[in-house]
């Protein structure tokens, strides 16, 4: 979109945060529209830089909508750390127990079942059994 703006050209987003994630990327983006001699508006927020008071208001928007950022990222790394203290694992449960990664384990081991065949077995997919096989062995990923 920015290699195609022409002067006159007005960007318009719903909402600032759709535009940046960062208020150096906002900035950049900015300087960008600006070279262009094209303006931006954020219907949410009510900014129009095509005048002096938008533009000092985009900045500020744009400095208030990366403080609540990094605010969110904190209270998420907060209460990870918290779930954690208190023996909770966040994030997605294992498919496999380990009686079944044990048994996965000796199976492709003695050659009773290849990994696609302990992978059809056991309802996971193949590179999951590759994965399982991979743990504990020293230099696997080379």
């Amino acid at each position: 979109m920015l290699d195609q703006l022409r002067e006159g050209d007005v960007v318009v987003v719903w909402k600032l945060d759709r535009l940046s994630r960062s208020l150096k990327d906002l900035l950049d983006i900015m300087a960008k529209i600006d070279a262009a001699k094209a303006g931006f508006r954020s219907l949410t927020e009510a900014i129009d830089t095509t005048t002096p008071a938008g533009r000092m208001m985009m900045q500020m928007v744009g400095v208030f909508a990366e403080f609540e950022r990094e605010m969110i990222r904190e209270r998420t790394r907060a209460g990870l750390e918290r779930a954690r203290k208190k023996g909770r694992h966040p994030g997605r449960k294992p498919k496999l127990s380990e009686e079944q990664r044990q048994e996965i384990r000796e199976l492709v081991a003695s050659g009773r079942r290849s990994e696609a065949e302990a992978a059809r077995l056991f309802g996971v997919h193949r590179s999951t059994i590759s994965r399982l096989l991979r743990e504990g062995v020293p230099n696997a990923s080379t």
